[in-house]
């Protein structure tokens, strides 16, 4: 799945998130949020199409579940739910 960067995972989802990620993984270094209440730590920009993960380049990212997150199609398809909130987007702009 290709990520668009609009944001719907991050702010919307309940997640565990490396909280230093000097530390990598750890059991002591992990903490679950609902990003409906709190936003992720990781997470920069602010607006759809321009969000960024700051630790996704971390050689431990691949082992969470921000990055194992996906959906039905297999190989490099954008993002259904990132297409969906983009052109709705492009349609509301006066």
């Amino acid at each position: 799945m290709i990520c668009l960067h609009c944001g719907y995972c991050c702010l919307t989802s309940l997640v565990v998130i490396v909280v230093d990620p000097k530390k990598g993984i750890q059991k002591d270094n992990l903490r679950g949020i609902n990003c409906l209440e709190e936003k992720c730590p990781h997470l920069q920009g602010s607006k759809p199409g321009e969000y960024l993960c700051a630790v996704h380049h971390e050689k431990w990212y691949k082992k969470t579940p921000c990055f194992s997150h996906g959906q039905l199609e297999k190989g490099n398809t954008n993002c259904r739910m990132g297409e969906f909130i983009l052109k709705r987007m492009k349609i509301r702009k006066p």
